[in-house]
């Protein structure tokens, strides 16, 4: 520790140095990683930490917090991975902040009334909300939009509210009023200075974004101040009056008009602050006093500047703890370059955005149907000084890190659209190593290239897992394998190969291979790699191709895995499970009662199934069409939980039981299961539908996610649960049942024609080049022209689906195949044998094993 104390001051305390941290936010988390990174952790035994933290949950993240209007829970935006302060021994007090510091004992007490002596304090303690100081400010209705309780408490308002005004035009009140609106709420937004965000970007931004906002249906209100918040009788808000002199009825109102430093601690115990606001600290963020350091949004930097973004939070974290730790850090400012999505638009904005280095240049481009606005800002050297990106900031990871280099090729090009001298491209090659490709996390080319993979680079820098703005660099700057070929039968990728088969109709394997083979493979047997995948492929395109669309007919039964083979899953002791389609997860009691009866008749174990499904274990090979026959004749049919396809679409009540339902989850549920039955794919397909934004249903944990909204669906897409959970991402909002269904029809063909082989929708979306920006741009904006094809082999799949039990059970040709032992096909396998157990049955795992062998010993007895 860098300020050490008396051996007998310290030991009245802890035996070890204690370092306490005020604050846990964003920030305040990051600075605990960095301890741990380098081993100052009780668990370490080097240094107590104690963390006094204000609000009644660990560490979130602020920068996504309004995601939690899009399903995403508390819990799910927490920043602290599970067992991370035991597994370091840092000692958590949540609800309990810092009320006072006494500099001279070195003691800090908190609001339990409980003291902390320090040998080190970092103040964490971040910002707090700006709220003008207009007569009615504090009516009943008024809010400001700064942590999850603000946005819980915002959400239970609104359901009697039908109008909303946010105060403030920046990041902040922007994502306000998307929340408002996703609320089913009017919104309108009031900005004091002329356009919005007017920080970030120049007026021509400005006027871009007000175009583009004010075409989602917000109301935009620039140029004027509030000046008073009205009430009704009831005492809550009715209203505003502005200071151009009009009025706007409102219910509700959220302050976002900026955040102040909070150093109301430092400047009670007499640490120095800035005029306007600030902890001042030197450049290894030690404040006056040499024992306290400040971080984050409370520190006023060596440049005289507060920085309201969590990238230089960051760095700030770090160079604290480097310092603490006994090393050399420093922290002398930091980029101010942001990228984000407000609303669904794309806007970036770096290096000196609003041309005021002397003798510079502007390059613009600006298309107001577009809602497209590019600036470069170049020096009279041809230096790229900063920009502005609006509607389109996909060169935004090449550019940043370019700023202050002189462009490779001419700007114009780097900013007019395709056909028109540009976009030129920039490739990773450019950017020398010292580069900062993620400046969330401050991380160069150099480092980035000593990595082989995308999670190892975000494992081992953090690079990627910020804004997400860099992931693209980071892809094209990571080794890429000369042989782009599926295996060694075939040059092509699974993609590719889809061109294939789709363009020539290619409708068998042998086909395929022979004309489209590396040369040594053709005429051959292929492997195991390529044969499942050319199988799903020819069945995912059946309809289209003209090929059979039944997986066991003639060659597709020899290319299917494992357990196609017999259309159900098998089992450890060469049993297979059953698991009947159950569209949304609604039966009715008959139903029921006929897989209790299959289940009782048969022997069969039974276990509902998180799919909201009821799952039948314990089936032999040549019990399969009796029972299927079984269930097909009660109105059931196959739930494919064999296949790469379609497994669920789950779904809660919605509003027809749920009193916080806003839509019919359960028949879109249902609508949509049965739209995409059957269909293979490159890995099973998940859905979800959630009548509310409370997401019972958990839809975004599902490839395909639909959360109900008063204005229609949300539809969320790549999310995955598992080993490697992600959430879905924000696909498109607001969408009507046939928007929806149009819009699920076109981003699953997507996938399904260029995915690799086995890969998730979440792999493949974090993967594809441009990612989910991308992707949208071709199934909602058909960017790439290809949605009519997309809808068509759609509409051709839901045409020609037929239940493959029914198929098998009703051609005794293809039941032939369900037999234990060919030449033997009345004989049951006589190890599938089952034991009781919790009045069920279970595999009898001690045949399984086989007998205990004796063992000798080297003295020749048993054992």
């Amino acid at each position: 520790m860098p300020v050490p104390t008396s051996p007998t001051a310290r030991a009245s305390r802890s035996a070890l140095p204690t370092l306490v941290v005020v604050g846990h936010g964003m920030v305040g988390q990051r600075f605990l990683e960095a301890l741990a990174e380098r081993g100052l952790t009780a668990a370490a035994g080097t240094a107590r930490v104690v963390v006094l933290c204000e609000e009644p949950r660990a560490a979130y993240d602020r920068v996504q917090l309004s995601s939690y209007f899009s399903g995403r829970t508390p819990d799910e935006l927490s920043l602290v991975e599970p067992g991370f302060m035991e597994r370091h021994g840092f000692e958590l007090r949540l609800g309990d902040p810092a009320e006072s510091v006494d500099r001279v004992a070195r003691t800090v007490t908190a609001r339990s009334g409980e003291t902390f002596g320090y040998d080190t304090l970092v103040l964490a303690t971040g910002s707090y909300p700006f709220v003008p100081p207009v007569p009615g400010k504090d009516t009943e209705g008024c809010f400001v939009y700064r942590t999850i309780e603000d946005l819980l408490a915002i959400e239970e308002y609104a359901r009697t509210a039908t109008t909303g005004a946010v105060v403030g035009g920046g990041l902040l009140g922007l994502e306000a009023a998307g929340a408002l609106k996703g609320l089913g709420l009017d919104t309108h937004v009031v900005e004091f200075a002329p356009r919005l965000m007017p920080v970030q970007v120049d007026e021509g931004g400005g006027a871009a974004l007000l175009r583009t906002v004010e075409n989602m249906g917000l109301t935009v209100h620039t140029g004027v101040g509030t000046q008073e918040v009205t009430a009704g009788e009831d005492g809550s808000v009715n209203g505003m009056a502005l200071s151009d002199g009009s009025a706007l009825a409102t219910d509700l109102v959220v302050f976002s008009a900026g955040v102040r430093p909070r150093d109301q601690l430092a400047r009670d115990c007499g640490l120095a602050v800035g005029q306007r606001g600030g902890i001042v600290v030197d450049e290894e963020c030690r404040t006056s006093d040499p024992a306290v350091f400040a971080i984050g949004e409370c520190a006023l930097a060596p440049d005289g500047r507060v920085y309201g973004l969590v990238a230089p939070g960051y760095e700030m974290a770090q160079t604290a703890a480097g310092v603490i730790a006994g090393g050399k850090a420093s922290f002398t400012g930091a980029d101010m370059s942001t990228k984000l999505k407000l609303l669904g638009v794309d806007v970036a904005s770096f290096g000196d955005a609003h041309g005021t280095s002397e003798g510079c240049l502007d390059v613009v481009y600006a298309d107001a149907r577009s809602g497209v606005y590019k600036k470069l800002v170049i020096g009279r050297d041809g230096t790229l000084l900063g920009g502005v990106l609006i509607g389109d900031a996909e060169q935004y990871g090449m550019l940043r890190p370019m700023t202050g280099t002189v462009l490779p090729v001419a700007p114009e090009q780097l900013v007019l659209p395709a056909g028109t001298g540009g976009p030129a491209v920039l490739g990773p090659s450019a950017l020398p190593d010292d580069a900062v490709i993620c400046s969330c996390h401050n991380v160069t080319k150099g480092a980035v290239r000593e990595h082989g993979t995308l999670p190892e680079v975000k494992k081992c820098t953090k690079a990627g897992t910020g804004c997400g703005s860099c992931v693209k660099v980071i892809g094209q700057l990571l080794p890429q394998s000369q042989d782009k070929g599926l295996c060694g039968c075939f040059p092509y990728t699974r993609g590719e190969l889809y061109e294939i088969v789709r363009a020539l109709e290619i409708t068998s394997y042998a086909e395929l291979l022979d004309s489209h083979g590396r040369e040594a493979a053709r005429g051959g047997d292929g492997c195991e790699v390529c044969k499942p995948t050319v199988g799903s492929v020819i069945a995912s395109l059946a309809p289209t191709v003209g090929a059979s669309g039944y997986v066991l007919d003639g060659e597709q039964a020899a290319l299917q895995d494992t357990n196609d083979h017999f259309l159900a899953n098998l089992q450890r002791n060469g049993s297979y499970s059953i698991v009947p389609r159950i569209p949304g997860g609604e039966i009715t009691p008959e139903k029921l009662i006929v897989i209790g009866e299959v289940a009782r008749d048969f022997g069969l174990y039974t276990k509902i199934t998180g799919g909201q499904r009821i799952d039948l274990f314990g089936a032999r090979v040549e019990q399969l069409p009796l029972i299927w026959t079984r269930l097909v004749d009660a109105g059931f049919e196959s739930g494919h939980a064999y296949g790469k396809s379609l497994r669920t679409v789950k779904s809660c009540v919605g509003r027809t039981w749920c009193r916080y339902g806003v839509q019919d989850s359960v028949k879109m549920a249902i609508d949509l299961e049965l739209r995409y039955r059957g269909l293979r794919s490159p890995h099973k397909l998940k859905s979800a539908v959630s009548g509310c934004a409370r997401e019972c249903a958990e839809a975004r944990g599902k490839d395909f996610g639909i959360i109900a909204t008063a204005g229609g669906w949300n539809l969320y897409v790549g999310g995955n649960g598992g080993a490697t959970p992600r959430h879905a991402d924000l696909l498109a909002q607001d969408l009507s049942d046939a928007e929806l269904v149009r819009l699920i029809d076109r981003f699953l063909m997507f996938y399904i024609r260029t995915a690799d082989r086995l890969e998730r929708t979440s792999t493949w979306l974090d993967r594809i080049e441009g990612g989910l920006d991308h992707v949208r741009d071709v199934v909602v904006h058909d960017s790439l022209g290809l949605c009519d094809e997309l809808e068509r082999v759609m509409a051709d799949h839901v045409r020609g689906y037929r239940d493959e039990w029914a198929e098998t059970i009703n051609d005794p040709e293809r039941l032939r195949r369900f037999v234990s032992f060919v030449n033997a096909p009345d004989t049951p396998d006589p190890s599938v044998r089952f034991v009781p157990e919790r009045d069920q049955v279970k595999p009898d795992l001690d045949i399984l094993a086989g007998p205990v062998l004796a063992v000798r010993t080297l003295e020749g007895t048993a054992s």
